[in-house]
């Protein structure tokens, strides 16, 4: 029983503890549509260093900067278009979660249609081919001819 309280102990003090690594940050904003448009380009903009990760649940010291000047700009009368063009600018399309569709990207947008329509060219072109050939291989009639005769030769010979 003693080793049950002891285990229950420890979770909760691991459960607390793991709050301690929560970004908790907090900004004043001068209106509530301010604070909304916060939230809502803080999880649109990727981190530059963890790559994997907004930067409203990035705790790495660039994410910090770029809430803290996200925060400055709307603050200062930004619109959204203007933070994602400044951020872009600075970093790259990369900080952005869903990139513009332009000349680097359009790749990347195209290649699962491209793919799509190149495997079903080659499908296509393989289930043709495959219903133009005859039972026998493809051989001509003079070709089967010969085969038959080769194989009564065999069987006479046993």
């Amino acid at each position: 029983m003693a080793m049950r309280a002891v285990c229950a102990g420890l979770f909760t003090l691991l459960l607390a503890s793991a709050q301690v690594w929560a970004v908790i940050e907090t900004y004043e904003f001068s209106s509530p549509e301010l604070e909304q448009r916060y939230r809502a380009l803080s999880t649109e903009l990727r981190c530059p260093k963890c790559q994997n990760q907004n930067i409203a649940d990035s705790n790495a010291p660039i994410s910090r900067d770029l809430r803290k000047l996200l925060h400055r700009q709307l603050e200062a009368g930004a619109s959204d278009e203007q933070i994602r063009d400044y951020m872009v600018a600075r970093y790259g399309e990369f900080v952005r979660y869903r990139p513009r569709f332009g000349g680097a990207t359009a790749i990347l947008w195209l290649a699962p249609l491209l793919l799509l329509v190149a495997a079903g060219a080659v499908a296509f072109l393989s289930l043709r081919s495959r219903r133009g050939r005859s039972h026998a291989g493809g051989l001509s009639e003079a070709e089967q001819q010969r085969l038959r005769d080769l194989l009564r030769e065999r069987e006479g010979e046993r």
